[in-house]
């Protein structure tokens, strides 16, 4: 025997109740008058009691009736309740936001955006979890996270923070003025390089160059490897070696000069930083708000427009 919803025929006898009518219940439910009354008729049957006294020209509660709706009028009125409460949500997003972000897109997006973005939604709680490995976000329990462009998965929705990367060999000008600069990417056989490695990968990243247009990579020579991208710039204004970074990632050193660029020409541009998320999380309040606080800032801060 199929099992019955205790809800089902609820709505019908109640809006029955409330007008003494079927046919005003019926308008106000979007369905016919046969359409409640099917549905009565198969409550009372469950229930094994008459709720309405039927006549051709009126519609009155039994005692039983009067009874279940007595009953039943503080449970509509929490319903109620709840879906008015569901409606501010809408228009005052409130819960714990969970973002998964890598180092080098704190400086970039999170730290400008977020104080601003606090101020208009204090009921939002935020967790930052720094990570700069490749993260699932669903067995994470995350709403949302940043990374560099190819390294999200397909099947998310992608909001582009930045324009694409510049690829840069960077130096600090005592390590040039003591060991020279290489003019072409073979000539860093002769240089110490910092390595990087993924917190998940087995190999030091490869470095990628390109050569009459098309790209190749070879690895790094030296005898540093980190797996932190802000260690690695700070090795390389001490001094330590050469790191392979972005120009929006190194644009404080590149501007105070603590940071020198070589090997410009032989450099490729890849993708910047994105928000990304699943398709079906988006529509969540708490995160189309920060999704709307990261494209305005995109398109303020850095003149992209990736919208969602």
């Amino acid at each position: 025997m199929a099992r019955v919803d205790a809800f089902t025929g609820l709505s019908e006898f109640v809006a029955v109740a409330a007008h003494a009518s079927f046919r005003a219940a019926a308008a106000e439910l979007h369905v016919t008058p046969g359409a409640v009354s099917q549905a009565v008729r198969a409550l009372e049957a469950r229930v094994g009691l008459l709720l309405f006294q039927r006549t051709t020209r009126s519609v009155a509660l039994t005692e039983v009736g009067a009874h279940l709706l007595a009953r039943l009028r503080p449970a509509t009125t929490e319903i109620g309740e709840a879906l008015e409460e569901l409606a501010t949500l809408r228009q005052r997003p409130t819960g714990r936001l969970r973002l998964s972000v890598p180092r080098i897109a704190l400086d970039l997006v999170i730290v400008p955006v977020m104080p601003e973005f606090r101020r208009a939604y204090p009921d939002i709680k935020i967790e930052i979890d720094v990570d700069d490995t490749s993260v699932d976000l669903t067995a994470g329990g995350f709403d949302a996270g940043v990374r560099i462009g190819h390294f999200i998965e397909r099947d998310m929705i992608a909001v582009r923070l930045t324009p694409d990367f510049r690829w840069l060999v960077v130096g600090s000008p005592a390590y040039f003025a003591a060991r020279g600069r290489p003019h072409a990417p073979s000539a860093l056989i002769n240089h110490e390089c910092i390595g990087y490695r993924f917190p998940t990968a087995k190999t030091v990243y490869r470095w990628q160059f390109l050569r009459r247009g098309r790209e190749f990579s070879l690895d790094p020579p030296g005898n540093i490897v980190v797996n932190d991208h802000i260690t690695m710039l700070a090795l390389a204004r001490e001094g330590v070696g050469l790191a392979y970074t972005a120009d929006l990632i190194a644009a404080r050193e590149l501007e105070s000069g603590e940071l020198e660029a070589v090997l410009g020409p032989h450099l490729p541009a890849k993708p910047g930083l994105f928000l990304y998320f699943p398709a079906k999380s988006q529509t969540q309040p708490k995160l189309r708000a920060f999704i709307d606080f990261a494209t305005r800032f995109a398109r303020a801060k850095n003149g992209v427009d990736g919208r969602a």
